[in-house]
């Protein structure tokens, strides 16, 4: 039964234990979640931002080159065309009929936007477009600086629909005769085109801060700061990036390191002009948030796992559980039947034991009754003596001596009565009254009893009890049948000894103490002594339940029968008893031997 129960306890207690280990590792597993989606988001962060302003500023490189690139490739076109022969001829001879065929012969092997040859006059003679041809621009910037300088011209002007325009022009000379111009228009614009649908709002802006070019068309003609004032910066840039995502001023959400978008800029070795993007980190976002998501999604499917882990394993243990509550359930009932078995099987025990212990009492009758009938005999015959001599006193008339007789008949037959109620009281069942009783009284009444087998066994008997009397709470029968127990199992026990002593000891203290001491041989097994059916009697002798009951008696009355063996031979029994009163002060004791 123990080892059947300390097993579901067990279980039990790793089942009550287990919850909290869980739900701390539920709580460690999620806190290094975060710190690992943490620490992924700030690394990730710098990183992609670093590869974003690197990419940004490999983009700005390659813009400020492409746009120098097609300035410097267009700034020689004017020289080259100033001496084509053709078109000196054209000028020198004023015929100009094939001239425009011949400029448009050079469009797409030069990729300028236009080619335009003026008079000295400066009205165009010969043109790419030759809806511009007879036109007078003879007050252009581009040719009044060409008739100034001997060099290739550079200008810029702008249209009234806000576009900028961008030329070469260069005088047209024969023998250091002026002839003409010859103007180049180059095409920015194309190459800025290109730039939209990146990921940045770029502008090239003059040496005085102007903006030229830009992929935002309002801006134009405006410096960076008139540009943002002019506008509403978030709406501008939106367009300017167009779908390159939110922009840092109107976004008040900032993301982890400084602002949304990141500003560059670059000078062109070109007329001291400058280009400046602005990149967004949308794209960062994204790519960081796409990391972050699959972490987040493997965390999910790891916590997705440990759920399905434990649902199983608590799906295991609540079906154990039915398991252990139907077994224990089983157990319960057989527990139950067990007790009520148990119960039945004391309460004839205990109706057993009584009726053996008076099954003994009644043996112990029949022991005595030998020795009882002489006792009685002695004063039958010392009464029929008496009778005798008071009818020979009374016919003599001696009356006085007569009734001295007749006296001594009666003390005998007082006397033979004692004997008669003590075997009467001693074959009645005790009961369960108790009252105080003097355990010398109970003492000397049990040696009465056992007096015709002590004679018999040739013992010699000291005993040794305080003066006063010793009052304990018991039932003096009870109590009578324990001394007697004692006394019998000491008489057995010095049957094969040549020297038979028997020491009968009554002490006071905290307790009432009866000491039953003897010269057998001793008790070999203290431990077992006191349970039922344990003997060392041979079979026939006795059954072992002697030991037993006393110990029973003793218990009821509040006190306790010990046993061991004597410093010399023999054993000692000790009846200890709780005392109904305290001892006289007066009080001492006194021994005496029988």
């Amino acid at each position: 039964m123990s080892v059947t129960d300390s097993a579901p306890s067990a279980s039990r207690r790793n089942r009550v234990g287990r919850p909290w280990v869980t739900r701390l590792t539920m709580l460690l597993f999620l806190s290094v979640a975060v710190a690992v989606v943490w620490v992924s988001n700030i690394l990730l962060t710098e990183r992609f931002t670093e590869t974003t302003r690197n990419r940004a500023e490999l983009r700005l490189a390659l813009y400020s080159g492409s746009i120098l690139s097609e300035v410097q490739r267009h700034s020689v076109v004017p020289l080259l065309l100033s001496r084509d022969p053709v078109l000196i001829r054209s000028l020198e001879q004023n015929e100009y009929s094939n001239t425009s065929a011949h400029l448009i012969s050079f469009v797409e092997e030069i990729g300028a936007a236009s080619l335009m040859l003026l008079s000295r006059e400066g009205r165009v003679v010969a043109a790419t477009d030759r809806q511009r041809l007879s036109e007078l621009r003879s007050s252009e910037p581009y040719f009044v600086s060409a008739l100034r300088s001997s060099d290739t011209v550079f200008n810029i002007s702008q249209s009234e629909s806000g576009v900028f325009g961008f030329t070469f022009s260069r005088r047209v000379e024969l023998d250091n005769r002026l002839l003409g111009v010859i103007l180049v228009e180059v095409d920015l614009a194309r190459i800025v085109e290109r730039w939209r649908g990146t990921s940045e709002a770029v502008f090239l802006t003059d040496s005085t801060g102007q903006i030229i070019l830009s992929t935002e068309p309002r801006w134009r003609g405006l410096t960076e700061d008139e540009a943002l004032e002019r506008q509403p910066a978030p709406n501008a840039i939106q367009r300017a990036l167009e779908a390159t995502g939110d922009w840092a001023f109107g976004d008040p959400r900032p993301y982890f390191f400084g602002d949304d978008t990141i500003r560059l800029q670059s000078r062109i070795s070109f007329r001291g002009w400058r280009i400046v993007s602005y990149t967004a980190y949308a794209s960062v976002r994204e790519r960081v948030n796409s990391v972050l998501a699959l972490e987040i999604m493997g965390f999910a499917l790891l916590l997705a796992g440990a759920f399905y882990v434990l649902s199983r394993r608590a799906r295991l243990q609540s079906v154990v559980l039915q398991r252990e509550s139907a077994e224990l359930r089983r157990l319960n009932v057989r527990l139950q039947r067990e007790i009520a078995e148990r119960q039945r099987v004391e309460k004839t025990l205990e109706e057993a034991e009584q009726s053996l212990a008076q099954s003994q009492k009644l043996a112990a009758l029949g022991e005595m009754s030998a020795a009882v009938s002489h006792e009685l005999n002695q004063p039958l015959a010392a009464m029929k003596t008496y009778l005798a001599g008071a009818r020979l006193l009374l016919q003599r008339r001696r009356v006085d001596e007569a009734a001295s007789s007749f006296q001594r008949i009666d003390d005998l037959i007082e006397r033979m009565g004692a004997i008669t109620r003590q075997l009467k009281s001693y074959a009645r069942k005790g009961g369960d009254a108790l009252e105080p009783v003097d355990l010398r009284e109970a003492l000397k009444g049990a040696i009465t009893m056992m007096e015709p087998q002590l004679r018999s066994s040739d013992v010699e008997i000291t005993q040794s009890m305080p003066r006063r009397p010793v009052m304990v709470l018991a039932d003096r029968l009870r109590l009578e049948q324990v001394v007697i127990n004692l006394l019998r199992n000491a008489l057995d026990a010095m049957k094969e000894s040549d020297r038979r002593e028997l020491d009968l000891i009554i002490a006071e203290g905290d307790e009432a103490v009866l000491s039953v001491r003897d010269s057998g041989s001793g008790i070999d097994d203290l431990e077992t002594l006191f349970e039922p059916f344990y003997t060392t009697k041979k079979p026939g002798e006795g059954v072992g339940l002697g030991l037993a009951i006393s110990s029973g008696i003793v218990s009821d009355l509040g006190g306790r029968l010990t046993a061991r063996n004597s410093a010399g031979d023999g054993a000692v029994f000790e009846v200890r008893l709780p005392r109904l009163g305290d001892r006289p002060a007066d009080a001492d004791d006194d021994g005496s031997g029988a």
